[in-house]
């Protein structure tokens, strides 16, 4: 049976509560069996980290999330460091970034927690997992003393064009996260991800958000992760199959996860 990882998905939000284990049994069933979960801020870690250690295949993060910082961020960025000095295994620093699609009343604030946590993932050697939305000048403007470092991640929820695309790959040690958008009838997905090379993709559903083509506008949920891979075979005219086969390699090397490949 093909193996996919979602490299991506918020299992552990409310909005999972009525479902989670259904959620977990149907990912199972279409051949997702690796689920990597980033954190959002100081009030998830613990619902987060209650899925991860009762299911096998469940990969926690921790970071703190742009749209979460406010006026008290540095003590509930504090609050998340704890968190990642304790014994507790996590496997990347995320969900990290900047967002200034909502409100710019932060971004100073976004800037210097999204530097923060660069240095904390490249303390403890581990991926880098980056949101960016509406932001592009300044993730390159934090980004930029750290391109010849071993910094290694991805940049979550790619939806760029192809020039933003090339840019983003110039970090050499991070992927692109394609999710359900690249399904969508107004994607420029289709035409920007030939000019990528799938060993530089990895797959991702952001769930309960951007559930692909034929689920748009329902909650997302991992097994709908094969709608992604399904339209990632039709663009590199590559069997579905090889797609799994790429993309799970490509995840579980960036978090040094090979062993888990069966």
């Amino acid at each position: 049976m093909m193996a996919f990882v979602d490299t991506h998905t918020h299992l552990y939000v409310e909005e999972f509560d009525e479902d989670r284990e259904l959620a977990l049994i149907r990912a199972g069933e279409a051949g997702v069996a690796r689920l990597f979960m980033p954190n959002i801020d100081d009030t998830t870690v613990d619902a987060m980290l209650a899925l991860c250690r009762s299911h096998e295949g469940c990969y926690p993060m921790i970071g703190f999330h742009p749209t979460s910082v406010d006026a008290d961020w540095k003590a509930r960025l504090a609050a998340v460091r704890r968190w990642l000095d304790s014994p507790q295994t996590f496997y990347g620093i995320g969900e990290v970034g900047l967002d200034l699609y909502w409100d710019k009343t932060y971004k100073k604030e976004q800037m210097q927690a999204f530097e923060i946590q660069i240095e904390w993932a490249l303390e403890h050697d581990l991926p880098l997992v980056v949101h960016c939305r509406e932001a592009y000048p300044e993730l390159f403007e934090v980004l930029a003393p750290y391109k010849e470092t071993g910094l290694r991640g991805i940049f979550h929820s790619f939806t760029g064009t192809e020039e933003e695309a090339a840019r983003l790959l110039e970090y050499t040690g991070f992927l692109l996260g394609i999710n359900g958008v690249v399904t969508f009838k107004k994607s420029v997905l289709p035409s920007v991800l030939p000019h990528v090379p799938l060993g530089r993709i990895v797959l991702e559903t952001d769930s309960p958000y951007l559930a692909p083509v034929p689920y748009r506008g329902k909650r997302n949920e991992s097994a709908y992760l094969v709608e992604v891979a399904g339209k990632l075979s039709e663009i590199y005219s590559v069997p579905l199959e090889e797609i799994a086969r790429v993309t799970t390699e490509n995840a579980c090397r960036m978090f040094r996860t090979m062993d888990l490949i069966s």
